[in-house]
């Protein structure tokens, strides 16, 4: 056994008495004793100040679980804290922290025998990770971590490319179930119809199982559903199939950048996160690339279905290979270990202090997005931002077969290949996005950083939009060669990674207690975009003309990116007088039943 730790005198006793009480007459008590001698060092006031513990409890991570979340918690870095030992005792911390916080707000300071008597009645521990812990995610290689980066990365890029495989083919599917071209393109918005709906199961359920099961579940259901969709005898079996696959594959768009927060700390997440930007919309622009070449090879819709297929199959067990990476989850497994090795019942996580219910999960994963939708203007103006964005990407899937196959008469193919521009696009934004991250260090160097200092990127990004579709609409003649219109891709895919990236980050940022909620809003709302978009782009493109349909969209993304710009100068403000999320909680207690409902 290593060196023991310096123990206040008290300590040691009253654990072995805990132990104690939990030794079954008819157990191994030789074996009880060895394992309880284990757990006789635990942390000190002096040790865990030594680690960092400090009198004030550090701000939330936006990682931080919302589910069974204790109103004020004692321990918030139980999930990125390292200690000696792995087991941080209550009454300890509240010996650093309850007292502090009691005597700064002024009330009555509890006596040590007051306290002494609470851990004797209440001795509960803390699990941690250990020092150099093989299991925390935080100490795996750099190189690893990379390689989890690039899965999660290729996860989205896998399921956003399913959402738009159907663009390559949209004449196959009027052929073969005799549909309008209307009906048609709903194959596609379903998808992301699904996209909407389907983080609300997911997101909570990995804070209850874990990431990884949920990605093994719901991929597998993604892959298995991919077949009836290749098999379907009418129209209305493909778009039932099409919505669940957007349901059960929306899990990797939800938790993908929750596994990149996972496995890096906060100083090193930016410039994962700045690479990884570009994946939600790189996605997209490669199904109709793809599809459109197997339409023209082999005129087969059934194709589309068993590649994505094998794309999405062989993601599910790359994914599947990776480890757990949820801090919450892996402390929660290693002290039911503990548990049961010991008989303790008192070795727990802060998060299973609070007992879950169905209720609760209800209120968290739907009310508490919604509400946020209807109480927060802040929330809902950065929302629709990214909102028009990506209605514009899914909108380019059915403006450019009408452009190029009108002027130029291009089959599915060759119209797959103007969309490559846009990858170049994003591409370059993925130079600029560390260079933004490296200047918000050096804010943060400086001073206490503010959510508007993630804005940059958004107003160098926005001007982009407006000018890659001003280049479309202006190129948009017989006359003029492919280059013109397809070099709008460019622009649009530049400043598209841009804007989301940076707006993405101001909505972590201004809503940190909530952020899983906030960002479930957004995702909420941008698969809503993304799913009506296309409903009416073709007939827009065709009624207003190729160039005006395109120089209306220029207009609203001119008046959409004054928002960055507006909150750059009056954000705080406004955040000030209209954030509402610190009685967000309050709200769902108040929120009606219908609403749960309804949601």
């Amino acid at each position: 056994m290593s060196q023991s730790i310096p123990r206040e005198p008290h300590e040691s006793s009253e654990r072995e008495l805990s132990h104690q009480r939990t030794v079954s007459p008819e157990g191994d008590l030789a074996q009880r004793q060895t394992a309880n001698l284990q757990l006789l060092r635990t942390e000190t006031k002096a040790t865990l100040q030594e680690r960092g513990v400090t009198q004030s409890p550090p701000p939330l991570d936006p990682n931080y679980p919302e589910l069974a979340r204790p109103q004020n918690p004692v321990f918030p870095e139980e999930y990125t804290l390292e200690t000696e030992t792995g087991l941080v005792p209550l009454r300890t911390l509240e010996q650093i922290r309850t007292r502090a916080s009691l005597a700064t707000q002024g009330g009555l300071l509890p006596s040590e025998e007051d306290l002494e008597k609470k851990g004797v009645e209440e001795p509960v521990e803390f699990v941690t990770f250990r020092i150099n812990d093989p299991e925390n995610p935080h100490n795996w290689s750099d190189l690893y971590r990379w390689y989890v980066t690039i899965v999660a990365s290729m996860l989205v890029v896998c399921i956003a490319f399913g959402s738009s495989i159907v663009t390559g083919g949209l004449g196959l599917i009027e052929e073969k179930y005799n549909v309008s071209l209307e009906v048609a393109i709903l194959t596609c918005s379903i998808m992301v119809c699904g996209f909407a709906i389907g983080p609300l199961l997911w997101s909570p359920l990995s804070e209850i199982i874990g990431r990884r099961p949920v990605y093994i579940i719901s991929l597998a259901l993604y892959t298995i559903f991919n077949i009836p969709c290749a098999l379907s005898p009418n129209i209305g079996g493909l778009l039932v199939c099409r919505f669940l696959c957007g349901v059960f594959s929306s899990s990797g768009l939800s938790l993908a950048g929750g596994t990149i927060a996972d496995i890096w700390n906060i100083e090193q997440r930016g410039t994962a996160i700045a690479y990884f930007a570009a994946a939600p919309y790189c996605g997209p622009v490669i199904g109709p690339i793809v599809c459109g070449w197997i339409n023209v090879g082999s005129h087969r819709l059934d194709l589309f279905f068993w590649v994505n297929m094998a794309f999405s199959g062989a993601m599910m067990i790359i994914v599947g290979l990776v480890p757990e990476t949820y801090a919450p989850v892996i402390l929660k497994w290693r002290a039911k270990k503990l548990r049961k090795e010991t008989g303790d019942k008192n070795i727990i996580t802060e998060q299973e202090k609070v007992k879950l219910t169905f209720r609760q999960i209800l209120r968290t994963s739907l009310i508490r997005p919604i509400t946020m939708i209807m109480t927060e203007p802040v929330l809902d103006l950065m929302c629709m931002y990214i909102v028009l964005i990506y209605a514009m990407l899914y909108a380019f899937f059915f403006a450019y077969p009408v452009i190029f196959g009108k002027l130029y008469h291009y089959n599915d193919g060759q119209i797959g290949l103007m969309f490559i521009p846009i990858l170049i696009g994003a591409s370059f934004a993925l130079f600029v996005t560390p260079q933004i991250e490296k200047h918000f260090r050096t804010i943060i160097a400086r001073r206490a950083p503010t959510p508007e200092d993630r804005l940059i990127g958004a107003m160098i990004g926005a001007p982009f939009i407006p000018i890659a579709l001003f280049i479309l609409g202006a190129t948009s003649y017989p006359h003029i060669i492919w280059v013109g219109p397809s070099s709008a891709g460019i622009a649009f895919g530049f400043g598209m990674v841009l804007c989301y990236y940076s707006v993405n980050n101001y909505i972590i940022d201004s809503y940190q207690q909530y952020a899983a909620s906030a960002l479930a809003a957004k995702v909420f709302l941008r698969s809503g975009g993304g799913a009506a978009f296309p409903l009416f782009t073709t007939q827009m493109y065709e009624r207003l003309g190729l160039n005006w349909a395109s120089w209306l969209l220029a207009f609203i993304g001119i008046a959409m990116g004054c928002i960055p710009i507006f909150f750059w100068y009056f954000g705080a403000g406004l955040r000030a007088k209209l954030n509402k999320n610190t009685k967000v909680s309050d709200e769902i207690k108040e929120a009606p039943a219908s609403l749960a409902r309804g949601a």
